[in-house]
């Protein structure tokens, strides 16, 4: 049943619906609701590595921390970017930058922890992270995919802030072309970003497939009895996944060559771009959460090529994927956010590099549930510390749930009995981010 809260009532009256209208309102309201009963999703993309402030999103061309890169102007008047991103900076008045986040932890798996979990790794819990808990919040939805869906992920630096923790396997992410092993093109847009072992061997039809799987369930009955526990589940909960999307038509959210060619290429000609291109047709199918990962951006040594280059496959992509999102009516119920582990130094070190840096940096949120066309907080004139309004990592991420109408106090049950908070400890959404 759909709920309208006074903000969907503005939309509905937006669309041309009035309570006291007496006719011809019918079909309207169809529509509108239909979008406003649309389950909210996320689409994280994930900036391994740890991107630079200064050289994306926070720039100091005036100061001599600034490096090379110009600052450019963007779609909303007073704010500006780093050059090599001017796809984005079109696409500003739907975004928000957070330019005074101040975090805690400057070791790569330690912080990817903290930013995906919303807890530092400390204690003997292991806490979900961010794709696992919003795929837990959806877990009544009936989808024939996962709720949590990662590509391009490379979890090598702490394989804990990409799993579900004591959620349990079935909110374990769906992982597509995993890092960049075997990433040299197979075609014009780069190597297949397909799920393996869901395709039934050559000269197998269902019927066959149906009751080799009666088989192994017959033979595995006994041992999962006697057996019980999480590696029995998890692999239980793997292979029912796997059978369960070799049946759907879902599958086809994968086949990207259905689209134009020309919004392919818009997208680039890269695995990046092409795994934001199936993050939209992910969350079109109603997916609730879907990430997109960006490698190498851990720039110690030569950091302005490393970010050039990076930015040449982040912009048209990121920049693409809000347009298309827009175009569909689907940004009104999906939040984007722009996220890496940490920042970079504003000094360049004596490689013409910068190294880690929690202390001010940046990320971008925008889309459903947020005010964009802002920038939220500022880091000082050197970029060395911040200036107003610190944002912590709960607070990002409460915000971010705030955004998808997810209660962030809401708890969980965690493996040693205790109830846990989505976000803690206790903090509210940054009010000024979100609409």
């Amino acid at each position: 049943m759909v709920r309208f809260t006074r903000r969907d009532m503005l939309k509905l009256a937006a669309a041309g619906v009035s309570t006291w209208s007496c006719s011809g309102w019918g079909p309207v309201v169809a529509r509108a609701a239909e979008q406003l009963d649309r389950p909210r999703s996320c689409i994280l993309l994930w900036m391994n590595g740890g991107p630079s402030q200064l050289d994306t999103f926070d720039p100091k061309p005036d100061h001599e921390n600034g490096g090379e890169f110009k600052a450019i102007p963007t779609s909303v008047p007073g704010i500006q970017i780093a050059e090599h991103l001017p796809g984005i900076a079109q696409q500003m008045e739907h975004l928000a930058i957070v330019r005074s986040m101040k975090t805690k932890e400057g070791d790569h798996g330690r912080a990817s922890y903290h930013l995906r979990t919303g807890y530092r790794p400390t204690g003997p819990i292991q806490y979900p992270t961010l794709g696992s808990l919003i795929s837990n919040e959806y877990r009544g939805i009936q989808n024939d995919l996962p709720n949590y869906v990662s590509i391009l992920s490379n979890p090598f630096v702490n394989r804990a802030a990409y799993g579900p923790g004591f959620l349990g396997p079935q909110h374990a992410p769906l992982v597509v072309g995993e890092g960049n092993r075997g990433n040299n093109p197979d075609g014009e847009f780069g190597a297949p970003l397909e799920v393996t072992n869901v395709q039934l061997p050559d000269g197998v039809d269902w019927k066959q497939a149906e009751n080799r799987i009666d088989l192994l369930k017959f033979m595995e009955a006994g041992f999962t009895k006697e057996r019980a526990g999480l590696p029995t589940e998890s692999h239980q909960t793997a292979y029912d996944q796997a059978v369960k999307m070799m049946r759907s038509p879902a599958m086809q959210a994968f086949e990207l060559e259905q689209e134009p060619v020309a919004l392919r290429e818009a997208y680039g000609k890269n695995r990046f771009g092409q795994g934001c291109l199936l993050a939209r047709r992910l969350v079109e199918r109603g997916v609730p959460f879907v990430e997109v990962a960006l490698e190498n951006w851990d720039s110690h040594q030569d950091n302005f090529t490393m970010v050039k280059n990076l930015c040449g496959t982040l912009d048209p992509a990121w920049a693409t994927l809000m347009k298309d999102l827009s175009d569909r009516g689907l940004l009104e119920t999906t939040t984007v956010i722009w996220m890496g582990e940490f920042g970079r130094t504003p000094t360049i070190n004596q490689n013409t590099g910068r190294d880690h840096f929690p202390n001010a940096w940046s990320t971008v949120i925008g889309g459903a549930g947020i005010q964009g066309g802002q920038v939220y907080g500022a880091s000082n004139a050197s970029g060395m510390d911040v200036e107003s309004h610190p944002v912590a990592v709960n607070q990002l991420l409460a915000t971010l749930l705030g955004a998808m109408g997810i209660d962030h106090t809401s708890q969980n049950m965690s493996s040693v009995g205790r109830p846990i908070r989505l976000v803690e400890p206790e903090v509210e959404p940054i009010a000024e981010l979100l609409s």
